[in-house]
């Protein structure tokens, strides 16, 4: 996740979340095998398991992320086997879209994944993922969004701008990136539907890195599509407007001995990310060497 962490596949959020998701000590993919046969790859954009209005979203704020930061990124240089894999019994695939930044820009890389997995209990698990990671030159917060969905009426939402300062030492951070940019306005707009209720993931280090207007909520409804098209996607094309208007576009420069810090701490969060999260659930989902050869390409450009 931005600084979330547990983003790049997208695994941390469900393993660990409540009795509806499945635990990671006991997960496995179904035997019923996925549409996807072996040879046939799908992109990102594709995102071939989820709703039209799920596909929708995630296209247009990839596409908006993709067009506003064009000429700050360098192409996509991951192998096409990372970019897009599966498990040998084809009943997990998953695709991953990596653009780094320019030195001369402030982004650090750009990320988006989608995993789909077929449930022993029948349905299937889908994620889809973007973030938006921004370097040292900048203490602005990064962008992450996530849905998380196991049935047709059932979805969690992750939307964060997480913080990477401490916002008790830095009231000033806190006040131009989540009090002045309204961002809590969100969170309390969903607070209000009675399908929406919050979510709680079982992570500590999760629920310590995520920002004061955090949108972490279970939607449930049979009116899930209209759920996304109504608040879902209005919202979270808001807040990514607000984070490449006022983080990424912000121009807000940092001093040398605060790089050296960031720096560091933008280090230690990737790498956790890769120990965690990847290290632990890519190999019982993809087996061990898919996930050798994922991980191998996520490090060089970590």
């Amino acid at each position: 996740m931005a600084t979330i962490t547990g983003h790049l596949a997208s695994f941390s959020l469900w393993s660990s979340s409540s009795p509806k998701f499945p635990n990671s000590s006991r997960f496995s993919c179904s035997a019923s095998k996925s549409p996807l046969q072996h040879g046939n790859r799908m992109a990102y954009m594709d995102f071939p398991y989820v709703s039209p209005s799920h596909k929708d979203l995630m296209v247009d704020l990839a596409s908006t992320l993709d067009t506003r930061l064009s000429s700050f990124l360098n192409p996509c240089n991951l192998p096409p086997d990372v970019q897009s894999y599966q498990n040998d019994t084809g009943t997990a695939h998953a695709a991953l879209h990596l653009r780094s930044g320019l030195h001369s820009s402030p982004i650090d890389f750009m990320l988006g994944s989608w995993l789909h997995c077929a449930l022993p209990t029948g349905g299937a698990l889908n994620i889809t993922s973007l973030s938006a990671y921004l370097n040292s030159s900048t203490d602005a917060p990064n962008f992450l969004i996530e849905l998380i969905q196991s049935s047709p009426t059932s979805m969690v939402l992750i939307l964060d701008l997480p913080p990477r300062v401490d916002l008790v030492l830095n009231p000033d951070y806190l006040k131009t990136f989540y009090q002045d940019t309204q961002l809590d306005q969100h969170r309390q707009h969903l607070d209000k539907l009675s399908e929406v209720k919050p979510y709680f993931s079982s992570s500590l280090y999760i629920r310590a890195v995520v920002s004061p207007t955090a949108i972490l909520v279970r939607i449930e409804t049979e009116r899930l599509e209209e759920m996304i098209e109504t608040h879902v996607g209005p919202i979270a094309k808001e807040v990514l407007k607000t984070w490449l208007d006022v983080c990424a576009f912000g121009e807000r420069v940092v001093g040398e001995s605060e790089r050296d810090w960031l720096r560091k701490r933008d280090d230690m969060s990737k790498s956790k990310t890769i120990e965690i999260d990847l290290g632990s659930n890519l190999p019982r989902l993809f087996g061990q060497e898919t996930a050798n050869r994922v991980l191998e390409a996520l490090k060089e450009v970590f």
